[in-house]
């Protein structure tokens, strides 16, 4: 797999769990929480949806050669910007998953867009940062 195609997995499954709008190709327009998606065909499902005409799912699987547009309403964290910001201050220590979407600090606290798992004064150093870079984001 190239490094584009590998990226664009990436970037998928980061909608895992995300409110999403899906644009089809026949012009029906659905909302929902992004379930899953297959990395291989690309096919996706959607939980708890509703159609342009106001109908209610609790799921829709949309095949990828009707998909038109992928839309995200939700703020996306960039991960990579707080590790190299974490970096700075814990110099050595800090790596970032992107697969996984998580960055590692000193092998013993993880971050991920949920939040800051870890105890101990360093724990709470690290989520400090990361309480300040999620308000610098949402500015």
């Amino acid at each position: 797999m190239g490094y584009a195609m590998r990226k664009l997995v990436v970037e998928l499954a980061s909608l895992v769990d995300k409110n999403v709008e899906v644009r089809t190709t026949t012009g029906r327009v659905y909302s929902g929480k992004l379930y899953t998606v297959d990395p291989s065909s690309f096919n996706i499902c959607l939980a708890d949806a509703r159609d342009n005409e106001g109908n209610t799912y609790s799921r829709v699987f949309i095949y990828s050669h009707a998909v038109s547009e992928i839309l995200v309403r939700e703020m996306i964290l960039d991960l990579e910007k707080l590790a190299e910001r974490l970096e700075k201050v814990f110099p050595h220590m800090v790596k970032y998953y992107e697969d996984a979407r998580v960055i590692v600090v000193m092998d013993r606290i993880r971050v991920s867009e949920k939040g800051v798992e870890g105890e101990g004064p360093l724990a709470e150093k690290v989520k400090r940062i990361y309480e300040e870079f999620i308000a610098e984001q949402s500015r």
